[in-house]
């Protein structure tokens, strides 16, 4: 190849590049050379190891690998590829092959010391690998050999499961305990074991080691298979339950690639290639669903499992559960009825019905054209006509509740069905009949019948009398339904002051007649369930929420309720509470749409005095100072992403003033809201990753998310700097990436998820505050060498931080200037880049001479930094205008210019030492 080939130039090219720091066309050129050269010469070698390096510098260790092995292939003895290798794997923790490539480079090279030191850190982790292991396997031996010999006492096998639950978690035990044949040893002892410690670790155990493990995966559906799964679900106990379900969803994960937790999409390729097992898995459980020999508990789990994975970002399974009659299945569960026990009932629970109705929500929510969403509410006809047609009133019964199902769940087909000639007028008749079981079903499906205006007018219209009746009947259970569909009846004008229902003081007069099943403790839970329904729909009216927040008893009373975390009173909860912090979604009102309203003689709607900020400052203030966050807190395990958004809304409310954030924290609050941001609705998960900013921004991190729960925050963080989100939502975003990419874990996890270009986006808004918010983040992030390259390559990244430094706004010039104080510090490239501004002179004569003292100090660092590099630097820098700053700042001797002095001193001294300036002569003349 000589000097004057293209190849040859493209090589030069690319090294003038790297030299630059400007990986891209370095990699470019190479990769351009590369494609000229057909056979394999000494050359191509090289270009191989020169793209090694680049890959070394942008940290895509496996490119490095690939690229140094074909180098080598070429040129096996190669040091400079194998040493390149080395460090490669040595990223990626592969010590051993690393420590193969090092003492290769040292037998090729006895001379090389820079290989020495690497050389004998790798022969030490190594031999630290090796001894490990070697106790692993011991411990593996010891603690099987005791966790299954049922001689043994309980107490020592819970000890030895508990220990192999750790020894799974760890790569080489978990190599070690499928050698040893671990998971047919599980199955055998399950069949006999009956201590629930020791049945729940097992079933840990075997997700352990199916997490991130496909051969494990598949090796468990083989030699277990999905009975075994389902077997251990089917149990009473709640953390076996909550074992067996976490062990089914990895299983899943792991064959398709799903991870729900980090909004990981399934990978295609492997759910096209284990399409047969995740549809084997999915119909088990939809069959499973309806099994009469399973408990309330293990169907609670399984209808969960399937919402989860039936998704669109999930497995996107629905059309296929409504091809498989999936549908009539889960309208079967939705029918039960806890008081209709007969030989083949289904066995509940009191949160059977939340749960199958969101999950009729979820599947109905996947249905993405009208063809299917046609079928879908064709199966639930069919399944109504039949239940319809069926004699005896008994299925007429299950017909009104499978339908106030729907009405939780899918409200559109549940509204359909209710629309159909009879069906309405068939629960007024059972409203009115004397029979309990109907008239309290039949009040539960008018409650729900009136979530839409439309239908709350007809229900006015004929039901409003029949409601009435029934509060008089002495039953609680009767009168407590009946009371919360008036409340519904009631409120069906929403917080528009000006429509009311009903007659002015009838709403007080439910609130008062709610508020007394609610702090009675004689009352069971299922009335107090419904008396807080009621709140629910009351609260929608200021004068309501002004006596609700007043009224300690009844005010404490819903936080204990909440605190109970039953899931079946979920909804009325947060409910009443958003209502009471008016963190609802409220329509921004044009003025000149409101003329022209009037103008139509169109109602307007009114909000009422008591809704004023004043007012609702005042009852969020109550509401967190009465613990209210603990409740919340109990509540954010439901599986309902509407729950979630509604329980993100309060937590924000709350968190928007600055006092009560040390409450949420302290009772529990800023760990549960990660999980909320970062899974539900848009606007759920907006309203958490808000309400987590604004603890981020007046909270020490370290306090508030200790430990990886920093890390876990920046996802949420990230999500809010986005168009969709308002001016202060990225404010409060930036100032808390700000706090946190102050630490080491957090900024590293801010670079892993593309946060700097995002941050970076908002230094070039117009808009003061996020400018310098944005600008705040950037000089933390600045503490990272991968950040560094960045502000190093060929851009006028650091060219701008250097104007921004002028500005007027001393907050962005200590900000910009303190970047470059640090970015100066620790690059001589970037610090080159400086002189790239054209009135670099008069830029930092103005830091230098600023009248903020911090804005001063970090002019003095700045000029100490770049002086410090080089002598042609500092050559460049001290010109006469900047010394003579210099010199005047090195004679001040007050204290609060003691730093700012001492830096000018020191840069002076380096300006000596170079040769620069001369030497002043200390001695003073006599008199």
């Amino acid at each position: 190849m000589t000097h004057d080939s293209p190849t040859a130039q493209l090589k030069e090219a690319g090294n003038a590049a790297f030299a630059e720091g400007d990986w891209d066309k370095a990699l470019t050129c190479y990769t351009q050379a590369l494609n000229l050269i057909e056979l394999d010469t000494p050359e191509k070698a090289i270009l191989y190891k020169n793209k090694a390096a680049v890959y070394l510098k942008v940290s895509d260790y496996e490119a490095a690998i690939k690229d140094c092995t074909a180098s080598l292939e070429i040129s096996p003895n190669d040091p400079k590829a194998l040493f390149r290798r080395c460090q490669a794997y040595e990223a990626l923790e592969k010590f051993e092959e690393a420590y193969k490539d090092a003492r290769q480079v040292h037998n090729l090279d006895k001379n090389n010391k820079a290989i020495a030191p690497i050389l004998q850190r790798l022969h030490d982790i190594v031999q630290d690998r090796m001894a490990r292991f070697a106790q692993t396997t011991t411990k593996v031996t010891q603690m099987m050999e005791i966790a299954f010999d049922l001689s043994t006492t309980v107490e020592k096998r819970e000890t030895a499961t508990s220990n192999l639950l750790v020894l799974a978690k760890e790569s080489a035990g978990a190599d070690l305990l499928v050698k040893e044949g671990i998971f047919e040893k599980i199955n055998s002892l399950l069949k006999k074991e009956t201590t629930p410690s020791i049945v729940v670790s097992c079933i840990r155990i075997v997700s352990a080691l199916c997490k991130g493990n496909l051969p494990r995966a598949k090796m468990v559906l083989q030699l277990l298979g999905v009975p075994w799964l389902l077997d251990q679900l089917n149990s009473n106990n709640d953390d076996q339950v909550s074992a067996a379900q976490y062990c089914c969803q990895t299983v899943i994960n792991t064959i398709s690639g799903l991870d729900l937790k980090d909004d990981k999409q399934p990978d295609k390729a492997l759910c096209e290639a284990n399409r047969k097992e995740i549809d084997t898995i999915l119909t088990c459980l939809i069959y499973c669903s309806t099994s009469r020999t399973i408990t309330g508990k293990c169907r609670d789990a399984v209808l969960e499992l399937m919402m989860r994975n039936c998704e669109y970002r999930a497995l996107d399974w629905a059309e296929r559960l409504v091809d498989i009659n999936g549908l009539q299945r889960m309208m079967q569960i939705a029918s039960e009825l806890e008081e209709m026990k007969y030989e083949s009932s289904m066995e509940i629970t009191e949160n059977t019905r939340t749960i199958i109705s969101c999950a009729l929500g979820k599947v109905y929510d996947n249905m993405y054209y009208d063809l299917i969403k046609e079928r879908f509410s064709a199966k639930i006809e069919d399944f109504i006509h039949e239940q319809l047609q069926t004699p005896g009133m008994e299925s007429k019964v299950r017909v009104v509740v499978a339908v106030t199902t729907l009405l939780l769940g899918p409200l559109d087909v549940g509204s359909s069905i209710i629309g159909k000639e009879g069906v309405l007028e068939m629960i007024l008749v059972m409203a009115n009949s004397g029979d309990f079981l109907m008239q309290r079903v039949s009040c539960e499906a008018l409650i729900a019948a009136a979530s839409k205006k439309d239908k709350a007018s007809a229900i006015l219209a004929q039901g409003v009398t029949i409601l009435k009746k029934l509060y008089q009947i002495g039953n609680d259970n009767i009168k407590v339904r009946a009371l919360v569909g008036l409340c519904k009846l009631g409120s069906c004008g929403g917080t528009d002051s000006s429509w009311k229902p009903f007659t002015d003081g009838s709403t007080m007069k439910l609130a008062e007649a709610c508020r007394r099943f609610l702090i009675n403790p004689a009352k069971d839970k299922d009335m107090r369930k419904w008396a807080i329904e009621g709140l629910s729909y009351l609260t929608l009216d200021a004068e309501v929420k002004e006596k609700l927040i007043e009224d300690k008893e009844a005010l404490q009373s819903l936080i204990e309720v909440a605190k109970s975390g039953d899931f079946s009173v979920i909804y009325g909860v947060v409910s009443t509470l958003v209502n009471l912090c008016n963190a609802y979604d409220k329509q921004e009102i044009i003025p000149e749409m409101l003329e022209l309203a009037k103008f139509a003689k169109r109602h307007v709607p009114e909000q009422h005095e008591l809704d004023d900020p004043d007012f609702v400052h005042k009852r969020v203030d109550i509401l967190g100072k009465a613990g209210v966050t603990v409740g919340l807190v109990s509540l954010c395990k439901t599986e309902s992403e509407n729950c979630k958004e509604l329980i993100a809304r309060v937590f924000n409310a709350i968190c928007e003033h600055q006092n009560l954030r040390g409450i949420v924290v302290q009772q529990g609050g800023a760990k549960a809201l990660i999980p909320l941001a970062l899974e539900g609705t848009p606007k759920g998960k907006y309203q958490a990753s808000q309400a987590l900013a604004r603890i981020g921004i007046t909270i020490n991190p370290e306090v508030a998310f200790p430990g990886q729960r920093m890390c876990e925050l920046i996802r949420p963080l990230l999500g809010l700097l986005d168009l969709e989100c308002n001016a202060l939502e990225n404010f409060e975003a930036l100032m808390a990436l700000c706090n946190l990419a102050g630490f080491e874990a957090p900024r590293k996890r801010i670079i892993k998820e593309n946060g700097v270009s995002k941050i970076e986006n908002y230094m070039y808004e117009n808009h003061d505050m996020l400018q310098k918010a944005a600008v705040q983040a950037m000089s933390n992030l600045l503490f990272s060498e991968e950040v560094v390259k960045l502000f190093e390559g060929k851009n006028d990244r650091t060219k701008f931080l250097v104007l921004l430094s002028t500005s007027e706004d001393i907050e962005m010039s200590k900000a910009a200037a303190g970047a470059i104080a640090i970015l100066t510090s620790v690059s001589k490239r970037a610090s080159r880049k400086i002189f790239e501004a054209l009135e670099w002179k008069e830029i930092l004569c103005f830091l230098l001479s600023n009248k903020d003292k911090d804005v001063q100090y970090r002019g003095a660092v700045i000029v100490k930094n770049i002086a410090s590099h080089s002598k042609e630097l500092a050559e460049k820098l001290l010109v006469p205008e900047v010394l003579l700053v210099l010199d005047v700042l090195s004679k001040f001797e007050t204290p609060e210019m003691a730093k700012v002095t001492e830096c000018v001193k020191a840069t002076l001294q380096l300006a000596e030492q170079w040769k620069l300036v001369e030497k002043e002569d200390e001695s003073e003349d006599e008199l």
